[in-house]
């Protein structure tokens, strides 16, 4: 039973890894069972059986990129303390994660933001859930930042988080479409350089 159990698993680990790929130069929405069980010469039963339904398997496709986004990008800014320090490590993650993407076509939840915002169901409701939690995190840091002294107070929070989540997304479509090497260096750039001009003034 816990032989059965662990293949079980890794069948659909398996699955899951091959769907997210697949995603990614496809769109969630183009993705087939017919197709994930022609890559993983499987049955189209095998592949859709641990989920369900085919919107069951792309949620999960959603879901295991944002756990790889997350383990990328928001953990070693929690890592790195509260704050300033936590949005410097984001920040230097961030761009590294745009540069060497493990996605064919990019960042997964950018791409996948563009295929789904005028498309209402389950997959944007999820993906919209994913992004307000992300903003949520970088405001959170911005106010512990201001709270420490490290960013102006006077800053709106909001204000810095939608800079830098247009910095991000300006460079992914710089290294996608353009081809642009320099694109990953300059966000970073620019993002640091966002992050010192808020730097709270001299008190008189």
């Amino acid at each position: 039973m816990r032989k059965s159990a662990e293949e079980a698993r890794r069948t659909r680990e398996r699955i899951v890894e091959v769907a997210v790929d697949q995603a990614s130069r496809l769109g969630l929405t183009g993705l087939t069972i017919g197709a994930l069980a022609e890559a993983l010469e499987m049955s189209k039963a095998g592949v859709v059986g641990p989920f369900g339904s085919r919107s069951d398997l792309q949620l999960a496709a959603l879901d295991r990129a944002v756990e790889m986004f997350t383990a990328a990008v928001v953990t070693p800014g929690r890592a790195a303390g509260a704050g300033l320090p936590c949005l410097q490590a984001v920040i230097d993650a961030w761009c590294a994660y745009l540069a060497d993407s493990p996605f064919p076509n990019g960042c997964f939840v950018t791409a996948a933001s563009c295929e789904l915002d005028a498309q209402p169901g389950e997959l944007r409701a999820r993906l919209r859930h994913t992004v307000t939690r992300w903003r949520s995190f970088l405001a959170e840091q911005i106010t512990a930042a201001q709270a420490a002294g490290e960013l102006d107070p006077d800053l709106d929070p909001e204000d810095l988080v939608s800079l830098l989540t247009g910095l991000a997304a300006t460079a992914n479509q710089e290294i996608q479409l353009l081809g642009d090497d320099r694109a990953a260096p300059r966000a970073r750039r620019l993002m640091r350089t966002a992050l010192i001009s808020h730097h709270p003034g001299p008190t008189a």
